[in-house]
Order: C-alpha cells, then structure tokens, then sequence
C-alpha cells in the first residue's frame, strides 16, 4: 500500500475519532497518548478474534501469537523457563518471552500476559490461579548435622550457626514457625550472610550452617540427600505459588494454555519428587517418582 494511501486512511480515522493520533514530520512518528491508547486497544481486539478463531480451529487447541511472561528470578530460572521449550514444542506457533526479576512488575502498563508469584498476593484487580503450595524449612547438611548436632526446638537454633538472608537495612527479618497453632518468627544469627539466595544455598550445601529455604530452592538436594530438613513438627503453613493476569473478559488461548501446562506440571507430585525437570533426554518430560513428595499440589 503506497504511503500517501496510508495517510490519507489516518487522516480520515483522525477526522472521524476527533482526536490526534500520530504527531508526523518528516523525520519521524510518534503516537501521541490517544493513539498509544487506541493501538492498545485494537490490538487486543485482533488478539481476541485470533484467539476465537484458534478455539473453533484445530480441536480448539491451537493457540498462536506472542506470549510476555514475568517471574521471580531464581524460581524462574529453576522451574519456569525449563518448561518454556516443552510448552513451545506443543505450540509452535507461539512465541514467548520470559522476564526474570524480583521486582513486582507491573503486568498491565508494561505490557505482560501474565507472571509467577510466591506468597501472599496483594488486592489487586488482577486474577490468580493457585498452581502450587510451597513450604519453608530448616536444612543442613549431614556433615554439619554430625559436627553440631540437630536442634529439637526452635529456640536451640541460638546455639547454631545459621546462614540468614540479609536485608539491605541489615535488619534480620526471622525464621517463621508454627507452635502450638500460632506462628512464631525467632531471630536467628550466625557468622555469614547473604542477600543472594544461591549463596546461601552454596553455603548450607557445604556445611557451613543452618538456612531456612522454600522446598523449589532444595528439592533436588532433599532427594539425593545432600540436605536434610530439621525441625518439620514447627513448620509453618505454607505459602502459595500463583500465575496471575489482568481482569480480561477473554483470556487469550495461549495465556491458559500456559497456565494449564505450568498447573498441570507443577500440580504432579512427581515433579516435585524429582525436584524439577531433568536436564537430560526424554526424562526432560518426565519426573520421576523415587523420593517423597516436596511440594503439594494446590486446590483449584
């Protein structure tokens, strides 16, 4: 289509909406807020009609245009973006990019389709899908365990060395537990810490202490026995794993299809049991199933 055609058709769009949608020199265009808005709009609306065309298409399975994804770093690394090529194998005719990072982004204004989360959520207008529940606990390693011996309360962890995350300020936020029904936060403290949790993984695994992890930090080492968990009857409740996504009417078929792979992945006991997916051959698509359960499945 020639240019002058094409100014012509946005003349005659600007004429009729009443608003300016692109400023034009003749250097350059730039979209104006109004026209930054409308284009938002518009291409939802084509992602909607693609999305209906898909569902009546194929079985109503085949799903295709981009995907923007958003998760927190280590589990992203860990247990996200393994899954990536095996949900882009299934649906090739989808692209996807995954952000990884700790800080809270913001789905709608910078453009994503959805993001992982631990914890509690904040109220929100966005929807979430609980895909898994994780809890925390206590490690160390059995060389560590042998030296210093194995706290049967809480409060003995005093007499331990324990490998705290540091917060920027240098304010220990505490270990959470559950005793006798309520929770119980004890401040711990040690020679080392870290504001890396990778760091403190390192350090645990080589026996330099106590640390309190998530089960999808440590769930290969539990298997294989390299770690071993203390203090389980003081576990406190565990926390949720969610995908979450803005408030659509219609929910493009790629965004619950991702959702559903992660779901239908993270809610296998199996997975969990094998700590993750493994990283050679076919058993990249299978977990295998000779440890106990790390993470339970959520509820719907």
């Amino acid at each position: 289509m020639a240019p002058a055609i094409i100014g012509r058709r946005i003349d005659a769009l600007e004429e009729r909406l009443g608003v300016k949608l692109l400023v034009r020199t003749t250097r350059k265009l730039t979209l104006t807020f109004e026209g930054a808005a409308f284009l938002e709009d518009c291409q939802r609306i084509l992602n909607d009609l693609q999305n209906a065309e898909a569902s009546v298409s194929a079985g109503g399975v085949k799903a295709s245009g981009h995907l923007r994804v958003t998760a927190p770093a280590g589990f992203g690394r860990r247990h996200v973006a393994p899954l990536v090529p095996l949900f882009i194998e299934s649906h090739p005719d989808v692209s996807l990019t995954l952000d990884l990072s700790d800080r809270l982004v913001d789905l709608v204004n910078e453009g994503f389709d959805c993001a992982i989360r631990l914890g509690d959520l904040p109220d929100s207008s966005l929807v979430s899908i609980r895909l898994a529940e994780n809890r925390r606990v206590v490690v160390a390693s059995p060389d560590y365990l042998a030296r210093h011996g194995t706290p049967a309360t809480p409060d003995e962890l005093s007499r331990h060395n324990c490998l705290a995350f540091g917060a920027s300020t240098n304010v220990q936020r505490g270990w959470v537990f559950q005793q006798d029904g309520k929770p119980l936060t004890v401040k711990v403290g040690g020679n080392m810490e870290c504001t890396d949790g990778a760091v403190l993984h390192a350090w645990c695994l080589q026996g330099h202490g106590l640390a309190w992890r998530s089960w999808w930090e440590i769930g290969q080492e539990i298997a294989n026995g390299t770690l071993v968990t203390v203090l389980d009857a003081f576990e406190a409740p565990p926390i949720g794993i969610h995908a979450v996504f803005p408030q659509r009417k219609h929910l493009p078929l790629r965004v619950r299809l991702f959702i559903d792979h992660l779901k239908n992945t993270f809610g296998n006991p199996s997975y969990w049991r094998r700590g993750g997916l493994s990283r050679s051959g076919d058993d990249r698509r299978r977990a295998a199933a000779d440890a106990p359960a790390l993470l339970a499945p959520a509820a719907d």
